[in-house]
C-alpha cells in the first residue's frame, strides 16, 4: 500500500516528435497516480538549449492532450511549484551548485572539449569505458580563481565515492548494486550555466515533491548519480521504478529508423487514442485473452504497480490493429464513427488544405480522391512499378531518398518554406537540379507522379507521416537496385 498520496510526474524533452515512450511511460504514471488517489504532473525538461524548441514543446503538449491524459500541474496550467519548463527554472539551480562545491561534493572542471575527446579515445582504445579521469578534481582553490579570473569556461561536476557500491532497490527490478567506480564525475553545470539533466532533475523532483519516479530502464545506470546528489542535499529520495523499454517483434529497441515512433503518426493514420491507450495499458497489467478491450476507467482499476513484467514490453502493431478496429466497431456509435472521422480528415486542417490545393488541379470533383487521397491514405501502395517511369535510375533515386531522409531528420522547423529550402539545399549537395529530385519524392508521398504541390503535401502530411513514406520508398527502391532494375 502506498502511505501518503503519491505525487508523479512526465517530463519530455521537447527534442523533435513527441514518441510513444513517452506516451508509455506517461501513461504509467498517470495510472498509477488515480490508482492511489494522488497527482500527476507535466514538467518540461529542455535543458538542452540547442535542440528543445517552442515547437517541439507545443507538440508534446498536443500529443499528450490527444491519448486523453490530463495532469494537474504543467506549463500550460501552472501551479503550485512552477515554473514547470526547466529553462524558465535557470536561476534556481545555481545556488543548489554552490552549496555542493562549498561542501565539497563538486569541483570545477576546465577540461577543454578537444582534451576530453582525446581522454576518451585513449580509454576506448584501451578497452576501458569513457569516463573523467579526473584531471581538474584536486586543483587548488587559489588555481580555480586564477582560472575563473583568466575566463576559462568551466562546468561544475559531482564528486563519486572511489570506493564501495550504490546499493537500492527498484520498484520494478528490486535490490540493485552498482559499483561506483562505475559511475562517472557527472557534468552538473554546463559551461553556459544551465543545468544537466542529472542536476535538474534531482533538483526539481525534490521541489516539486515527487514520491515516486517511473521511467524507461535506460535511465537505471544514472540511479547512483541521483541518490548520491540526494545524500550530498540531505533530502529524502523517492522511490524510484524502471519500466522495461518497448521493443519490436525481433527484442530490438523500438526506433524511429526502423518503425514508425512518433505519437503523430499514429494519430494522423486515424488510430484512435483510446485504442493506443487500451494497447500500452495491458503492458501493465495481467489480462486473460479474450478481454483486452479496456477503457481507461478499466485500466485504472486493474493497474497493479506490484505485479509488473522486467520482460520487453513488446509493440506489436498487428495487436494494435486489430484492437484499433475492436475499438472502431464495438465502441463507437455510428453517429461517434461519423464524428470522429470528419474530427480526424480534418486534424491539423488536412482535408481543408488539401481541397484547397486540389481546386485547380481537377475538372470534376469524383477525381478529389485520385488527387489528394494520399493525404488520408494509411499506405500508398509504393511497389517497384511506381518508380519505374521516373527518368533517374533507381540508384540515383536511392541516393536522393536517402539524403533527403537524412536531411529531414535535422530540421527544426517543419513548414512549407523550410521544406523548400532544404529541398533546394539537397539538390545542391548531390548537384542536381531541383526538377530531377522531386519526382521521386512526389511518388514516395503520393504513390503517384501526378499530384498536389510536393512541398506543400509534404507540410500537409506532417514529419512522421514524411519520415515513414520514405522510409518506404526508400526500401521498395532499394529492391529495384539489388534486383538491376
Amino acid at each position: 500500500m502506498i502511505a501518503t498520496k503519491p505525487r508523479v510526474r512526465i517530463a519530455p524533452s521537447p527534442t523533435g516528435e513527441p514518441h510513444v515512450g513517452t506516451a508509455y511511460i506517461a501513461l504509467f504514471n498517470y495510472l498509477f497516480a488515480k490508482k492511489h488517489g494522488g497527482e500527476f504532473i507535466l514538467r518540461i525538461e529542455d535543458t538542452d538549449a540547442t535542440r528543445s524548441t517552442r515547437e517541439f514543446e507545443e507538440k508534446v503538449l498536443d500529443a499528450l492532450r490527444w491519448t486523453g491524459l490530463s495532469w494537474a500541474e504543467g506549463p500550460d496550467i501552472g501551479g503550485p511549484y512552477g515554473p514547470y519548463r526547466q529553462s524558465d527554472r535557470k536561476d534556481m539551480y545555481q545556488p543548489y551548485a554552490q552549496e555542493l562545491l562549498d561542501k565539497g561534493h563538486a569541483f570545477r572542471c576546465f577540461c577543454t572539449p578537444e582534451r576530453l575527446e582525446q581522454m576518451r579515445e585513449g580509454q576506448r582504445a584501451a578497452g576501458k569505458p569513457p569516463k573523467y579521469d579526473g584531471l581538474c578534481l584536486n586543483l587548488t582553490a587559489e588555481e580555480v580563481t586564477a582560472k575563473m579570473e583568466a575566463g576559462e569556461t568551466s562546468v561544475i561536476r559531482m564528486k563519486i565515492p572511489t570506493s564501495g557500491s550504490c546499493d537500492f532497490t527498484d520498484g520494478v527490478y528490486g535490490d540493485v548494486s552498482i559499483p561506483w567506480d562505475s559511475v562517472d564525475m557527472q557534468v552538473l553545470i554546463k559551461g553556459d550555466g544551465m543545468p544537466t539533466y542529472h542536476m535538474a532533475n534531482v533538483i526539481d523532483d525534490h521541489l516539486m515533491k515527487i514520491t515516486h519516479v517511473a521511467r524507461g530502464e535506460e535511465w537505471l545506470a544514472s540511479v547512483p548519480k541521483h541518490i548520491l546528489l540526494y545524500r550530498y542535499f540531505g533530502w529524502e529520495q523517492p522511490v524510484f521504478m524502471h519500466l522495461s523499454l518497448m521493443r519490436n517483434a525481433d527484442k530490438s529497441k523500438l526506433s524511429k529508423r526502423k518503425n514508425p515512433t512518433s505519437i503523430s503518426y499514429y494519430s494522423a493514420l486515424g488510430y484512435l487514442p483510446e485504442a493506443l491507450m487500451n494497447f500500452l495499458g495491458l503492458f501493465f497489467i495481467q489480462m486473460a485473452e479474450g478481454e483486452e478491450l479496456l477503457t481507461m476507467d478499466e485500466l485504472i482499476e486493474k493497474f497493479d504497480a506490484d505485479n509488473l513484467s522486467k520482460a520487453g514490453a513488446i509493440f506489436d502493431i498487428q495487436k494494435l490493429d486489430w484492437l484499433n478496429g475492436r475499438w472502431i466497431r464495438e465502441k463507437l456509435s455510428p453517429e461517434e464513427f461519423v464524428s470522429r472521422t470528419l474530427e480526424w480528415a480534418m486534424e491539423n486542417s488536412r482535408l481543408t488544405e488539401g481541397l484547397k490545393h486540389s481546386q485547380s488541379r481537377i475538372s470534376k470533383l469524383g477525381e478529389l480522391p485520385n488527387l489528394a487521397g494520399f493525404l488520408l491514405s494509411s499506405d500508398v501502395g509504393l511497389t517497384p512499378a511506381s518508380f519505374a517511369g521516373l527518368k533517374t535510375s533507381p540508384a540515383e533515386t536511392l541516393e536522393i531518398i536517402n539524403t533527403v531522409q537524412a536531411d529531414f531528420e535535422k530540421m527544426v522547423e517543419w513548414n512549407v518554406e523550410s521544406i523548400d529550402a532544404e529541398l533546394r539545399n539537397v539538390a545542391d549537395k548531390l548537384g542536381k537540379k531541383l526538377r530531377v529530385v522531386t519526382p521521386p519524392l512526389f511518388v514516395a508521398m503520393s504513390g503517384s507522379s501526378r499530384s498536389l504541390p510536393l512541398f506543400d503535401s509534404m507540410a500537409i502530411l506532417g514529419r512522421s507521416v514524411v519520415r515513414q513514406r520514405l522510409k518506404v520508398a526508400a526500401t521498395v527502391v532499394a529492391s529495384m537496385v539489388g534486383d538491376g532494375k
